[in-house]
């Protein structure tokens, strides 16, 4: 399991080893060069705070805050004695706006004795991995992290700077204080802020989930997953990211190393999907803006929707290969940005409808119901009709070899039926596309990749794929084409019979090779879908196992293996729980039949 944790506040991210070193930071924001970047390169930088020998510790737990994003980091040492550390992004109300400032702070406490500790902050310039140029200030240290970056990094702490620029261990008995900060000074007295700050943040996230709606079941996974999805939204521009990471690799082997610090429209349309059950709106709105920006953007140019972008809206393009990094666990290679950029991946003109759609069903949404947002429907509605049977590189980005998909042509259909029904309401009333046409068009396209009942990758490509568990989730009307092709996906994509929970998305060969991992959304689509097809028993089973992939603080990666405990690629990623608060949904009664 990833030995890691996430603390963030919509605007920078972080990621907290067990042992309490920051290994994860990008400036100034997410997809931006890493400042401590150890995760990734034992020479990458970090902000540690350790015993003098790592070898001292014995015992190292991670836990939140309750109902928060405030990480505590309990550390226990040969000698008995124990510290605690608790770190956290600022986010609160303030001024009439939220205040979320480029900070972390941390606080340092002895629980027991007087623990001996080391404080390192170590950030590195970017990809260049160059040591970062650090100066002395009166109660700080300046570091140079970004040679066209106008803001420094400063370090302000009550610990005696001696001790911290010298790398000098010192006894702890008393509270200590760092507030680590990008563009922002702190004037005030250290402890007194961390103090207030920590109260404030505190208070922010537990008001901000007493405003979710749960589920009766996993209401625990459920929060976590909220709370770590909440992370995952740039608020500046609106944008959702897949993930927070880059390069953590999707096998041991290597090569399947990629850039997730971008905004999928995919994923971000499954992001919303989790945010709408838990009736939190105020991401969607913002997304809205990000995508009518995009959809602008490209009438005016290419006239296509790329499926994915930079949390400004640019491309992340060229992908580069960081040779001089060594990879996480020595797994190369390191890379940013994300070829993907440049793929055709047709399903997202339907993921988008389906992003909107609620707007018009839904009554509380009833102030966007714009002419804005009216033409974009139509936008998307042309494109779902003129994308059916077109080869494309799909959902999973196959690299080689573009081809009809039958993931595609389902989200085409459920774009359409959506726009349909959204005409149907009144709205659309000067769309030209006769819609009850093109929807049957793509239901046709869809089972013409049919074989034995069970819906084919494509009408060419005689393979299972785990994604085609979206006819029962988006209620495609052929029920038993519908359930058969889940059957055939719990049989023959399932890990085996001892992880039965666990799926490979698919066992055909791709660009580099045949995927040796499950891939963790692809459990709770499964079981998502069994709940909609009334298998709510069997989806239960399942269900308790596939929670068995978040380590100890509940954050899911990509990828798992379940027989090894090992948690592969990007992390935490967005997808995963996403799966998990749809399916927790899905699963769990309504609350007036339980109380």
């Amino acid at each position: 399991m990833y030995p890691y944790g996430l603390i963030g506040n919509c605007q920078i991210s972080a990621l907290v080893h067990q042992t309490g070193s920051i290994d994860w930071l990008c400036l100034p924001r997410p997809d931006s060069e890493p400042v401590f970047g150890k995760i990734l390169d034992p020479e990458g930088g970090r902000f540690a705070i350790l015993p003098p020998e790592e070898a001292d510790v014995i015992e190292c737990s991670q836990s939140y805050v309750a109902n928060t994003n405030v990480l505590v980091t309990d550390v226990s040492l040969k000698d008995g004695s124990r510290y605690r550390i608790t770190d956290f992004c600022p986010r609160f109300e303030q001024y009439g706006r939220m205040y979320r400032p480029a900070a972390i702070f941390r606080i340092l406490e002895p629980l027991l004795g007087h623990p001996v500790v080391k404080v390192t902050c170590a950030p590195v310039k970017g990809w260049s991995k160059e040591p970062a140029f650090v100066t002395r200030g009166n109660s700080h240290l300046r570091y140079v992290v970004h040679d066209q970056h106008p803001d420094e990094l400063r370090l302000i702490t009550n610990m005696p700077l001696t001790y911290l620029s010298e790398g000098q261990s010192f006894p702890l008995k008393e509270k200590t204080y760092f507030a680590l900060t990008s563009g922002v000074g702190i004037e005030d007295d250290l402890t007194q802020v961390s103090e207030q700050f920590l109260n404030k943040t505190i208070s922010y996230w537990r008001k901000w989930v007493r405003h979710c709606s749960t589920p009766y079941l996993y209401q625990h996974e459920t929060i976590r997953s909220a709370l770590t999805l909440k992370l995952h939204v740039y608020e500046d521009t609106g944008a959702i990211l897949a993930a927070l990471t880059t390069s953590l690799p999707e096998t041991t082997l290597g090569e399947r190393n990629w850039d997730y610090r971008y905004c999928w429209l995919r994923d971000a349309y499954y992001v919303l999907t989790a945010f709408h059950n838990l009736g939190h709106f105020e991401e969607m709105e913002g997304f809205l803006k990000f995508v009518l920006n995009l959809v602008h953007r490209s009438r005016d140019e290419e006239g296509f929707l790329r499926p994915v972008y930079t949390l400004s809206e640019g491309t992340p393009l060229p992908e580069e290969i960081h040779p001089n990094w060594a990879g996480y666990a020595a797994i190369k290679p390191v890379r940013s940005k994300n070829q993907a950029a440049e793929h055709v991946q047709n399903d997202v003109y339907g993921e988008m409808v389906l992003t909107l759609a609620p707007i018009f069903f839904d009554e509380r949404f009833v102030d966007l119901r714009t002419k804005d947002h009216e033409s974009l429907l139509e936008h998307l509605a042309g494109h779902c009709a003129k994308n059916i049977s077109k080869p494309d590189a799909g959902l999973w980005e196959i690299r080689d070899g573009w081809q009809e998909h039958s993931f595609t042509n389902l989200m085409c259909w459920a774009g359409l039926e959506r726009v349909q029904r959204v005409q149907e309401l009144g709205y659309l009333k000067d769309l030209k596309l006769n819609l009850e046409k093109e929807k049957n068009r793509a239901h046709d396209a869809i089972l013409n990749a049919v074989l034995g009942n069970v819906i084919q990758n494509s009408p060419k490509d005689h393979t299972l794929d785990a994604s085609l568990s979206h006819l029962a989730i988006l209620g495609f009307p052929d029920a038993l084409v519908s359930e058969s092709t889940v059957d055939a996906i719990l049989r023959d994509l399932s890990l085996g019979t001892a992880d039965p929970a666990f799926f490979y998305r698919y066992r055909r060969r791709d660009d580099f090779g045949t995927p040796e991992s499950a891939f963790v959304i692809c459990s709770f689509w499964v079981i998502q879908a069994l709940a909609k097809l009334g298998r709510k028993d069997e989806a239960r089973e399942l269900m308790e196992q596939a929670l068995g992939a978040s380590n100890e603080l509940g954050l899911l990666a990509e990828h798992f293996l379940p027989g090894s405990k090992l948690q592969l690629g990007n992390f935490p990623q967005a997808y995963s729980h996403v799966g998990l608060i749809n399916a927790a949904f899905a699963l769990s009664p309504n609350w007036p039949d339980v109380l």
